[in-house]
């Protein structure tokens, strides 16, 4: 690729769960990491980075998942290859299975290894259940100032309006009001966005396991005999009389505050339909009837009876949009080096952006063609309708100049104008 060519990097790596020490994917010449997979035994090292660093636009962001195992190797990699930290986000869900040894069992199958004391070892274990992931948000080093950079690259800025959360009004009321003596007499204002909270770096999926964790909240509510001296002006009430200031009509769970991208097992499959299929077995490479597929270490598509979309670590299309929509500039060029069942490609095109992928596995190379085609399909359908539909409107207008017509979409049924380029291995 071109230097300098990428306008935000969006991408979910291996994350280096082999056994043993952590270590990077150059130095780790063999082995295996999760469920097997030998693209797993180490995360990428500064090698890798500073590629996409010379790929990347000065400003360009980038957003790189990780376990939690081995994210920190992965973070100094990319420190090192001279991109700068910016955050570090944090993504929350609650359909994690703890895959973890059981240690009294594990003494029962050691014979002659003291099976005899395997109850004194009853409910111990080696691995917590995993609830969250890390995502790195780094910058490519800007050239001048971020302003000198966004009017020469258009790179270099995070999208905060696009991306806030949920609804929120605040009331500003004058001191006098409040009942101070010679304060602002000023009528009382509104403030914040009514857009919505600026974004966090937290993220979750909606689950009831993460949503019991946040407590029920109310923003903004006071006692009225707090707010002023009753011999003073009047408070700020609402439409039921009740004083306020904050947040308006604003309570629930604290969640709320925080973006929620809730999982769907048909994202993961849609636009498969053709491919040939897997079963649970296959998808978790064990076999039919053992322990090894009834374990939860074999992951969640042990239990399907029929997979097409194999990948282990399939990320939510509305995630990777907030994501993608974050760090992109409107049609920007992204990029995920790491494309696996090509969830970024989806959310890249939904949010109007153009798509590079790259993958190692041929496998994913089918996959992931299918699932962002699709997309492109189904867009250029909804185009295709709300051009017929306008179309059909102007015929009973009110007589006045015809607007300008506009160019059709592209047959539904065509191949779509795709802004997806798949980098494919050579042999």
């Amino acid at each position: 690729m071109d230097a300098a060519s990428v306008d935000a990097i969006v991408t979910d790596p291996p994350y280096g769960l082999a056994s043993g020490p952590t270590t990077t994917l150059e130095d780790a010449t063999s082995g295996r990491g999760f469920m097997g997979k030998e693209w797993d035994r180490g995360v990428p090292g500064v090698t890798f980075w500073a590629e996409a660093l010379r790929v990347a636009k000065p400003g360009a962001y980038l957003l790189a998942f990780g376990g939690t195992r081995a994210f920190h190797r992965m973070a100094v990699a990319i420190e090192d290859a001279g991109w700068e930290i910016r955050d570090c986000c944090c993504w929350v869900y609650g359909s994690g299975f703890p895959k973890s040894l059981d240690a009294s069992k594990a003494i029962d199958r050691a014979a002659g290894e003291g099976a005899g004391e395997a109850s004194a070892w009853q409910g111990w274990g080696t691995a917590l259940k995993p609830a969250w992931e890390p995502i790195l948000m780094a910058r490519k080093p800007l050239e001048g100032t971020v302003a000198a950079n966004l009017l020469k690259h258009g790179t270099g800025a995070i999208n905060v309006d696009g991306c806030r959360i949920g609804a929120e009004v605040t009331s500003r009321r004058n001191t006098a009001e409040m009942g101070y003596h010679g304060g602002n007499l000023a009528p009382s204002y509104a403030t914040g966005s009514t857009q919505g909270r600026w974004p966090a770096n937290f993220m979750h999926d909606g689950s009831p396991e993460v949503l019991a964790g946040f407590p029920h909240t109310t923003s903004g509510v006071h006692n009225p005999n707090l707010l002023r001296h009753p011999s003073y002006g009047e408070p700020f009430v609402d439409s039921g009389g009740q004083a306020k200031v904050g947040h308006l009509d604003n309570s629930g769970s604290a969640a709320r505050f925080f973006y929620c991208a809730k999982t769907s097992s048909a994202d993961r499959e849609e636009g498969c339909e053709e491919l040939a299929t897997s079963t649970g077995a296959d998808a978790t490479s064990r076999q039919e009837g053992t322990a090894g597929l009834d374990n939860p270490r074999a992951g969640a598509s042990r239990t399907r009876e029929v997979v097409r979309n194999h990948h282990p670590t399939v990320k939510p299309t509305e995630l990777m949009r907030h994501l993608v929509r974050l760090v992109t500039p409107p049609g920007g060029l992204v990029l995920d080096p790491f494309m696996g069942s090509g969830s970024t490609g989806k959310a890249a095109i939904l949010e109007g952006a153009r798509f590079v992928g790259c993958d190692l596995d041929p496998a994913y190379l089918e996959i992931a063609p299918a699932r962002i085609h699709f997309q492109l399909l189904l867009e250029a359908k909804e185009d295709a309708a709300a051009y017929e539909s306008t179309r059909q409107l102007s015929l009973f207008a009110d007589p006045c100049p015809p607007p300008t017509p506009t160019t059709p979409p592209p047959s539904a049924t065509a191949p779509p104008p795709i802004g997806l380029t798949l980098a494919i291995p050579k042999p």
